[in-house]
């Protein structure tokens, strides 16, 4: 018996919400204690800022995905009503537009109109959808199961540098959180690419460059904000 192939579309929809969610959570969580513990600020303050910055980039995340999405469903509703809409007005010119489309993919044109009359005969709206729009069960977008993945996974990925912050010695806590941050991004890079099927190496690559960019330019940021209030 052939081995089972495996393939990885079908996680597309979770997989890219909780990735940006984590990724987003830890860079900019970091970032922020870093900014803040470079313009000398105490222990406390920078939990609190960075329990905020947690509270607010979550719900942030949330509400985007959630309109992001939203809008990306109605397109597609708006698509399929109107695709509806032709197939009650002009069937036959449905079915041959179906049949082009099958042609420019490689079948004759004989074998192209048969197989669009048979997909038409099962499901005329659904072929349309599949082929024509691009449409199918593994893209369609999903504005509740993007919003909360987003929250949720923006929250664990920016608990993971304020648990830094708690347990760090104050004279090395941003050289800690810059450190542990980078550790955890290079983590989920690997996870996510390794998830996706794709290249570990270089999933865990881009994450930790653009993160220690941002890290790199809130220290800054702090430094100079931190010397001109003194």
């Amino acid at each position: 018996m052939p081995k089972a192939e495996k393939h990885y579309a079908n996680r597309i929809g979770w997989l890219r919400a909780a990735v940006l969610g984590a990724n987003d959570g830890i860079v900019s969580t970091a970032s922020l204690v870093v900014g803040v513990a470079a313009a000398s600020a105490v222990r406390g303050d920078v939990l609190i800022a960075g329990v905020a910055g947690l509270v607010a980039g979550a719900m942030s995340m949330a509400a985007g995905e959630y309109v992001s999405v939203s809008s990306q469903a109605d397109t597609e509703k708006a698509d399929l009503a109107r695709e509806k809409k032709e197939l009650e007005i002009d069937t036959v010119g449905e079915h041959k537009e179906l049949a082009n489309i099958y042609v420019k993919r490689g079948l004759d044109p004989a074998l192209a109109k048969q197989v669009a009359k048979q997909l038409m005969e099962h499901d005329a709206l659904m072929a349309h959808a599949r082929d024509e729009l691009g449409l199918n069960e593994i893209h369609t977008a999903r504005p509740f199961q993007a919003a909360w993945t987003s929250a949720l996974s923006f929250a664990i990925g920016a608990a993971l540098p304020l648990l830094t912050v708690l347990i760090a010695p104050d004279i090395s806590m941003i050289p800690w959180v810059v450190v542990s941050s980078l550790l955890f991004l290079g983590l989920m890079g690997m996870l996510a690419s390794y998830i996706g099927g794709a290249n570990i190496w270089i999933g865990a690559l881009r994450v930790t460059f653009w993160g220690l960019v941002a890290m790199l330019a809130t220290f800054l940021a702090g430094k100079l904000f931190g010397a001109t209030v003194v």
